[in-house]
């Protein structure tokens, strides 16, 4: 009987050693399942991941567009705005003189055309004043050596073969400029 226990122990004790095999098959089959799963559910995760940064970066991308062309609107806006206020500036500035510029041409022909001496003296002292008033504001007349459409007003031609081709001749009324900016053509009259 003894041989019997013998016997019954050792097929007991490998049943349980096949027991113990097949868990650990099971065992190690189990963290390979396992890890399969957590490797499908990680690439999942992962691609979600990987659409929404992208949905990101074009949100951002779509933003920083936006942005630069605000900053960009902005910044033009900004030159426009300053290039109308100086143009204002120049248009107010222009109004002003051209009330002014009759009163010194009456000047200039009563200087010419008085004969009284302290009348004259009088009046060539308020054209120098107004002559000096203009200068500080920055003022120049128009020079008349030669005839230039863009600052000349030719009023009137004369053929006279001692005179050059679009030579001024007689200076009817004299022309201003502030910097580029004609105030007032110059009416003459031009050498053909």
């Amino acid at each position: 009987m003894d041989e019997i226990k013998e016997e019954s122990k050792k097929e007991d004790q490998k049943n349980t050693e096949e027991e113990v095999a097949q868990k650990d098959e099971k065992k190690d089959e189990q963290p390979e399942k396992k890890c399969k799963k957590e490797l499908a559910e990680l690439k999942k995760e992962l691609a979600e991941l990987r659409t929404k940064l992208e949905k990101s970066e074009r949100q951002n991308s779509e933003q920083k567009d936006k942005y630069l062309r605000v900053v960009a609107e902005y910044d033009n806006f900004r030159k426009r705005s300053a290039k109308e206020k100086e143009g204002i500036y120049a248009d107010a500035y222009t109004d002003v003189l051209k009330a002014i510029l009759p009163v010194i041409d009456n000047l200039e022909r009563a200087v010419q055309y008085s004969e009284g001496d302290k009348v004259v003296e009088g009046v060539k002292l308020t054209l120098n004043q107004f002559s000096a008033a203009l200068e500080k504001l920055g003022v120049e007349v128009i020079p008349t050596e030669k005839f230039d459409p863009n600052v000349h007003n030719a009023v009137m031609h004369v053929e006279d073969d001692s005179k050059k081709d679009g030579e001024i001749v007689e200076i009817f009324q004299k022309g201003y400029k502030k910097g580029d900016k004609v105030i007032r053509y110059a009416m003459v009259k031009v050498a053909n």
